[in-house]
């Protein structure tokens, strides 16, 4: 069976705007502040995005360039049994470590390792300026792909909020002519009582 579609009268997408002696004003402010709500929600979106992955790439940036890599010695054999597979897919373990610092103080800590690691061999470890164990810092394009996913979900959470108060604004406008439609008909409405069949 063929499927049969309406033709689409041409102009209604815009018919809140187009002259007509019969339309509310109200249809009018409804359809500029609708046009103005969308630009305002994409300016709102691409600002917001942009700011907050500048401030995440920037953030990530100081980070990094507070901590600094170290060589450690192991004290222990690398645990097992508490070995993990971590997002990359590679299996850690976890095992103290002792670490000196410029000043000739020497540290232990608790750090992950490559499974297997022997007591008395070397790995890489980060410290911040105080000289405390911490994680490695996200490398440069680890920073770019942070800052590009979280400035997304800010256009995304930015762009929404317009378009969720423009909605609101929309509905109390709506509302507005419907109580003004109801009034008007509670005055005509007596007049065309008696008038039927």
């Amino acid at each position: 069976m063929a499927r049969v579609t309406r033709p689409r009268a041409a102009g209604t997408r815009w018919w809140r705007l187009r002259r007509n002696p019969l339309r509310p004003r109200s249809y009018l402010v409804e359809g500029w502040l609708l046009i103005a709500t969308w630009i305002l929600a994409l300016l709102v979106a691409v600002a917001s995005g942009v700011a907050t992955a500048g401030a995440v790439e920037r953030s990530i940036g100081r980070l990094r360039a507070d901590r600094h890599a170290v060589t450690a010695v192991l004290l222990e054999d690398a645990a097992r049994g508490t070995s993990s597979v971590d997002g990359g897919g590679s299996s850690r373990a976890w095992a103290t470590v002792r670490w000196t610092l410029t000043h000739g103080t020497t540290r232990q800590g608790i750090t992950v390792v490559e499974p297997g690691s022997q007591a008395g061999g070397t790995t890489r470890i980060w410290l911040d300026r105080e000289g405390n164990l911490v994680s490695a810092p996200a490398t440069a394009d680890g920073a770019r792909a942070q800052g590009a996913a979280l400035g997304a979900g800010a256009a995304v959470i930015g762009g929404s909020l317009v378009l969720l108060a423009g909605w609101g604004v929309c509905a109390r406008i709506d509302r507005r002519r419907l109580n003004r439609w109801d009034a008007e008909w509670a005055v005509v409405s007596p007049q065309w009582r008696g008038r039927t069949g």
